[in-house]
């Protein structure tokens, strides 16, 4: 059966101000902002279809506020975009949320759909995929800002299948998203573990046989108090723009994170990267091979990952530039720290280990589950792969693996 082909002016609800931009930005300025109150709605609570919303991370504003800005509220079941900054940024409000409340930035659209004719979820899927992401961001009307418009976001097409079939596609890739979600969730608790037992050794010094250890003006005997910058080196990266990059194996990193893919590696092993601008200070750890832009610096040491990791974010790294954020290596090479013994360090490795292989395991898994999603996405969108009878194959689960070994 072809499916109809619609604009999404035509299918937002029938009710005033269904399709909105967000408040101007003189009545939502950071002069607003409170401690707590109603959460705003930006950029980096929504992604470029890894997540559907990030619920965390706000600013907020006063109730008296929110109700003179109520047009702009969000709720279950709205689509939000990014309009001024990152196109191509989609989010979908959720069932359950945090807060009862939310109201959009001033960069922000928000979509709200006739739900007797459009399943948001599967709007969403759409929406969100990589053709219509790479779409939007192609009809800026920006100079300096990339913009996007009311009239664009009210003329995409979208196409349009029986409800019940838009509630099927939704469910089959919700599945992939479930899995996803959860193995990053035990991956973050995963990290948390080995984060905890860095701390306990080496914060708060009760290591392994630490009670036997003598202990000079707050320094275990055989440690070292040490300058950052005696242990590794902090190497620039390089530019690489988004029209440089052929998408391949390789993750791009920026002071963000991962922030696309290149089919080469600047960095061939694994490593660490920190934020120079932007971010500043910020850790990532790439478990292979990885492109480091020129907004980050990339480590170079003798020491351990699973132990640099750690120390790298409880390290004071401070923003030397009043414009633009910025990280200076001299500064970032001055921070001092208590240094142990080699031994110490080979021995939390042999333990973080296992933590970090367990998490090793559920990143490619999640590539996996990614890669398959997105290849399900167009088709089952497009209505070329039929649901009705689909059998979604899943890779095995990380006990799984472990008793099929």
């Amino acid at each position: 059966m072809k499916w109809r082909v619609v604009k999404l002016d035509e299918i937002k609800a029938p009710e005033k101000g269904a399709l909105v931009s967000g408040p101007f930005g003189s009545n939502i300025g950071s002069r607003f902002f409170v401690s707590e109150g109603v959460p705003v709605i930006r950029g980096n609570n929504l992604s470029m279809g890894q997540k559907k919303f990030i619920d965390d991370g706000f600013v907020f504003i006063t109730e008296d506020k929110a109700r003179e800005l109520k047009n702009c509220n969000a709720r279950s079941g709205d689509i939000i975009f990014t309009a001024a900054g990152t196109l191509g940024q989609v989010g979908l409000m959720p069932k359950l949320s945090r807060f009862q409340n939310y109201i959009i930035s001033n960069k922000q659209i928000r979509l709200r759909l006739d739900t007797n004719q459009a399943f948001p979820p599967f709007a969403y899927y759409f929406l969100s995929s990589p053709s219509m992401r790479a779409f939007i961001a192609s009809q800026n009307k920006g100079s300096s800002v990339p913009l996007l418009t009311l009239g664009i976001i009210r003329n995409l097409k979208i196409p349009l299948p029986p409800i019940t079939i838009q509630k099927r596609v939704a469910a089959i890739l919700s599945a992939y998203d479930e899995l996803i979600e959860n193995n990053q969730r035990r991956i973050a608790l995963l990290e948390k573990m080995a984060e905890e037992i860095y701390r306990e050794w080496f914060v708060r010094q009760r290591f392994p046989g630490h009670e036997k250890v003598k202990v000079i003006k707050g320094v275990p005997d055989g440690w070292e108090i040490k300058k950052l910058g005696e242990i590794l080196e902090l190497c620039y990266g390089k530019a690489l723009k988004d029209d440089d990059r052929v998408p391949g194996e390789f993750h791009v990193y920026g002071s963000s994170g991962v922030v696309g893919t290149h089919n080469e590696a600047l960095v061939k092993t694994p490593g660490l990267i920190v934020g120079r601008k932007g971010n500043v200070g910020s850790v990532y750890w790439s478990e292979r091979g990885f492109f480091p832009i020129d907004t980050v610096y990339f480590v170079k040491s003798e020491l351990p990952n699973s132990f640099l990791y750690f120390l790298l974010r409880s390290m004071n790294f401070i923003n030397n530039d009043a414009a633009v954020p910025g990280l200076n290596r001299s500064q970032a090479y001055s921070n001092l720290f208590f240094l142990p013994p080699v031994q110490l360090i080979k021995k939390y490795e042999e333990v973080a280990d296992t933590q970090f292989e367990m998490k090793r395991f559920l990143t490619r898994q999640n590539e996996y589950l990614t890669l398959m999603r997105d290849r399900l996405l167009p088709r089952l969108i497009s209505g070329k792969l039929s649901v009705e009878n689909l059998d979604i194959q899943f890779p095995p689960s990380m006990e799984e693996a472990a008793h099929e070994t």
